[in-house]
């Protein structure tokens, strides 16, 4: 929290992140005791979501400070916490937008099985995505004038000739390149049922508005990485049966978010050559996006590991994408 408050006000055309939820995700110090510990208070004892809102509150507000009047926010948040996060937007100054749905097919249920079929949770497919704005300086015409800022790039980020959806899916690790693993993958469901649906007269393609891409794979984690030393990710600890190895991956970060992804993100949120802001910068996936989309990147990132990482990613596609590092 000690970088946030010394960047220059009104300065950052959009904010993409991906925030720790407070739901204390494999036992990581950073997503429960941190949080937890930033936020103790000596008068009153704090629940766990309590210190979550009282943190984000905390970011929140210095993320509207360095905006653009107009300028657009969106943070990922985990379905049981997220309306903390909400709550904390809004108290903060932020006008919340929409709750965009990233739809998945993996996962492992964070759950205890119990005797008899019974259980405590359901097996996570989805992560909602909050769509926050700073307040307008004036009407929106004239802001986007003055700031470059205060619209949804639309029109970049059409899936075909339709109109962007506040829904997006992810392939099942499974599909290939016009193949969909049928059975399990989310976008082949969605689009299989609304083709045999359809009715005389309709396009002969499946009518989706839905942006579709894949999950992370470890080639896409560990591009640009390759000659950093080889770390454990273990993504599910408490998934494991007997004496199964855990992998080994340069780029061990448990929550990476696909390129693909957080660059529809890029698209529809920062104007071009504008600064993008990743508060919670991790691997630098939306550091890669944001070169990737001819955006400037600003990350902060607290692991220093972590900061390599996401270093040798964004000079990687920055490189790719026929710039200097």
């Amino acid at each position: 929290m000690r970088a946030l408050p010394r960047l220059e006000a009104a300065s950052v055309g959009a904010i993409i992140t991906d925030p720790p939820y407070g739901i204390d995700f494999n036992g990581e110090p950073w997503d429960g005791q941190l949080i937890r510990l930033q936020t103790r208070s000596r008068e009153a004892r704090q629940t766990a979501a309590e210190a979550l809102y009282a943190w984000s509150v905390q970011w929140a507000l210095q993320c509207l400070r360095v905006l653009r009047p107009g300028a657009h926010l969106a943070a990922f948040g985990a379905p049981r916490t997220a309306h903390r996060l909400a709550c904390a937007l809004e108290d903060a100054g932020f006008q919340l937008r929409d709750t965009l749905m990233w739809l998945y097919g993996s996962g492992m249920p964070k759950s205890r099985r119990l005797a008899g079929g019974q259980a405590t949770a359901l097996k996570p497919a989805y992560e909602p995505i909050l769509l926050a704005r700073k307040p307008l300086e004036a009407p929106v015409e004239r802001n986007i004038e003055r700031h470059r800022t205060g619209a949804l790039n639309a029109g970049a980020c059409r899936v075909g000739d339709r109109f962007p959806a506040n829904v997006l899916v992810t392939h099942h690790p499974a599909c290939r390149a016009g193949a969909c693993h049928s059975s399990r993958c989310p976008a082949a469901m969605i689009d299989g049922d609304a083709h045999r649906r359809g009715r005389p007269g309709w396009p002969p393609e499946p009518p989706s508005r839905i942006f579709y891409c894949s999950k992370a794979s470890r080639r896409e984690r560990d591009t640009g990485c390759e000659r950093l030393p080889l770390q454990k990710l273990d993504l599910f600890p408490r998934a494991h049966r007997g004496d199964r190895p855990s992998r080994l991956a340069a780029n061990a970060h448990p929550t990476v978010k696909p390129l693909e992804l957080m660059r529809w993100l890029t698209r529809l949120l920062a104007p071009e050559d504008a600064l993008v802001l990743d508060p919670f910068c991790g691997s630098g996936t939306t550091g890669a996006a944001a070169v990737l989309e001819g955006r400037r990147f600003l990350g902060i990132e607290r692991d220093a590991h972590y900061v390599t990482v996401a270093r040798a990613r964004i000079a990687h596609w920055d490189a790719a994408a026929g710039r200097d590092a």
